[in-house]
C-alpha cells in the first residue's frame, strides 16, 4: 500500500516519526484527562459508588468508537486523520464540519487547560502573577510543537508516564491503607465503604444520570491517536495495539481508581472542586506526595494543552490540503511540521492569558465553554460512526478485506448512538449544560454559513477533487494487492 505521506499532487507531506512507545503513551494520556485528577470529585459526590459503572459504561461505548476509527484509517493510508476518511465517505462538507469542530473543541479545551495551569501554578507558588505560568506554558510547547514532531511524542510520553505513576501510585497506596486496617475521622479504610453508604446507587437514577453528565468531558481526547495517524511509524501495526489497549486503560486508571478512592475514603466526604488524589494522600499523612500529585495535576494540563497544540494545527494543515482552510496552512517547515497552523492555534491561546484577569465569572463561562466543547466532541465521535456505516455500504470489499474489523459491526453502531442520545438527554436535566446545549447550535450555523460560501469556490473545488483521486488510487491499490495475495 502507497505510504500516507505520498500525496499524489506531491504536495507537502508529513514523516513518520512517532514509534511504538509514543502512540501507546499518546492513546494513554488521551483516555486519561485532567477529568479524572480534578473532575472525579465532582462525579463521585453526584453518582455514588455507581460511578463505577458511568466510568465502564462510557470506555465501553468509546472502545467501539476507536475501532471504526481504527478500521477507517487502516483501510487506506492515504488518509491522514478522520476529517478525511469523512470527507471521503460523506461528502466534503463532512470533512469541513469535522476537521473544523475539532479545532474549535481543542482550542476551547487548550484556553481553558491554560487557565487552569495558571491557578495550579498559584497554588504551588502563591502570589505568582497568572500570566507568567500561562505564557510561559504557551511558549515551551510551540517550542517544543515547532522542532519535530518527535519531540511532540516525547514530551507527550513523559507527560502520559508522570499521569500513568501518580495512579498506580494512588492504586498502591490505598491498597496499603485498606489491608492495614487504616482509620481516619470518616472511618475504617474498607471495600464495604463502596456499598454501606446507601447502597452503589444512593442518589437513584438520577444521580447515575448526573454522572454521565459529568464524567463523559473526562474522556475527550481518547480519540486523539486517530490525528496521528499520517505520523505513526508501521501504522498497521502500532495504531491496533493503541486502540486495542483502550479497556484495560479503563479498567486501570478510572476503575481501579476511583473503587481504591471510595474505599479509602466513603463516598459522601467528597466535593465538587477538591482533588480526591490530593485528599488521599494527604489523609494517608503523606504531605508531600499530595505537593506532588498537584505538579501532576498541572503536568496533566499541561498534557492536554499540549494534545491541543498538536491536534489542531494537524487537523488545520489537512483542511488546508484539502481546500477547505487557507492554503498558507498547508506548508511545512524543513523539520517536517506545520508551522503556521501551529502558530493559529497558539496566537487563539494567548487570548486565555487576558482571560485571566477578566473577573469571577471566568470559571462559570469556561465551565459552560467546556460542555460545548465536550458536545462537539460527541459529534466528532458521531460523524466517525456514520463514516464506518458508509464504509460498510460504499466499500464492502476493503471491509472484508480488513485485518482490524470492527467488533459488532452496524448493530454496535447503533448502540453506541442511541448512547449519544441517553448522554444528551442527561445534558438537558441541569440548568448549566442544557444552556451550553442549546447554543451549541451556533457554531454549527456558523460553519454552515462558511460552507455555503466555500462550496462555490472553484479553487477549493478543485483542490477536492485533487484529495480524492489520490484518495482513489490508493484503494486501487489496495484492491490490486488484495486480489494478488489471494
Amino acid at each position: 500500500m502507497k505510504d500516507a505521506t505520498v500525496q499524489s499532487s506531491g504536495a507537502p507531506h508529513l514523516e513518520r516519526q512517532l514509534s511504538n512507545r509514543h502512540i501507546q503513551l499518546i492513546a494513554i494520556g488521551g483516555a486519561i484527562g485532567t477529568g479524572l485528577f480534578m473532575g472525579s470529585g465532582k462525579t463521585i459526590s453526584a453518582a455514588g459508588p455507581s460511578v463505577i459503572f458511568v466510568y465502564m459504561i462510557i470506555g465501553f461505548m468509546l472502545f467501539f468508537v476507536m475501532r471504526a476509527m481504527g478500521e477507517l484509517l487502516l483501510s487506506n493510508l492515504n488518509y491522514k486523520s478522520f476529517s478525511d476518511f469523512a470527507g471521503d465517505l460523506l461528502g466534503p462538507w463532512a470533512g469541513f464540519f469535522t476537521g473544523w469542530t475539532y479545532w474549535f473543541c481543542w482550542v476551547v479545551t487548550g484556553i481553558a487547560d491554560v487557565i487552569a495551569i495558571a491557578g495550579y501554578a498559584n497554588e504551588l507558588v502563591p502570589g505568582i502573577p497568572l500570566w507568567i505560568p500561562g505564557g510561559v506554558t504557551i511558549g515551551i510547547l510551540l517550542v517544543l510543537n515547532l522542532v519535530t514532531v518527535k519531540a511532540f511524542g516525547e514530551t507527550e510520553f513523559w507527560f502520559a508516564l508522570i499521569k500513568i505513576v501518580a495512579i498506580v501510585a494512588l492504586i498502591l497506596t490505598g491498597l496499603f491503607m485498606i489491608l492495614s486496617g487504616f482509620k481516619s475521622e470518616a472511618g475504617p479504610a474498607t471495600v464495604e465503604n463502596l456499598w454501606i453508604h446507601g447502597g452503589f446507587f444512593p442518589n437513584e437514577f438520577m444521580g447515575f444520570v448526573a454522572g454521565f453528565q459529568i464524567a463523559v468531558f473526562a474522556f475527550v481526547g481518547i480519540e486523539l491517536v486517530g490525528t496521528t495517524a499520517a505520523e505513526t511509524k508501521d501504522p498497521e501495526k502500532n495504531l491496533p495495539k493503541a486502540i486495542n489497549s483502550i479497556p484495560v486503560r479503563i479498567l486501570l486508571f478510572y476503575v481501579g481508581a476511583l473503587v481504591i478512592l471510595m474505599a479509602v475514603t466513603p463516598w459522601t466526604q467528597f466535593e465538587a472542586g477538591h482533588s480526591p488524589f490530593i485528599g488521599m494522600f494527604s489523609l494517608a499523612g503523606l504531605g508531600m506526595a499530595a505537593t506532588v500529585i498537584n505538579l501532576v495535576v498541572l503536568t496533566s494540563a499541561m498534557s492536554s494543552a499540549n494534545s491541543g497544540i498538536y491536534s489542531t494545527s494537524r487537523m488545520v494543515f489537512g483542511l488546508a490540503q484539502d481546500g477547505d482552510a487557507p492554503s498558507i496552512f498547508s506548508k511545512l517547515s524543513g523539520q517536517k511540521v506545520p508551522r503556521n497552523a501551529l502558530f493559529l492555534t497558539c496566537v487563539l491561546l494567548f487570548s486565555s492569558v487576558a482571560l485571566l484577569y477578566a473577573g469571577d465569572d471566568v470559571g462559570k463561562a469556561f465551565g459552560m465553554v467546556t460542555t460545548v466543547s465536550a458536545v462537539c466532541f460527541m459529534f466528532v465521535w458521531s460523524i466517525i460512526l456514520a463514516s464506518y456505516l458508509a464504509f460498510r455500504k460504499r466499500r464492502p470489499g476493503l471491509h472484508q478485506a480488513s485485518k482490524f474489523k470492527m467488533p459488532g459491526g452496524p448493530v454496535m453502531v447503533w448502540v453506541v448512538f442511541g448512547f449519544f442520545g441517553f448522554v444528551l438527554w442527561a445534558l438537558t436535566t441541569q440548568p448549566d449544560t442544557l444552556l451550553a446545549l442549546l447554543i451549541t447550535p451556533i457554531w454549527f450555523a456558523v460553519l454552515g454559513a462558511a460552507w455555503a460560501i466555500l462550496r462555490r469556490n472553484p479553487l477549493h473545488a478543485a483542490r477536492y477533487e485533487t484529495f480524492k483521486a489520490g484518495v482513489i488510487a490508493d484503494h486501487a491499490e489496495v484492491k490490486e494487492t488484495a486480489s494478488v495475495s489471494s
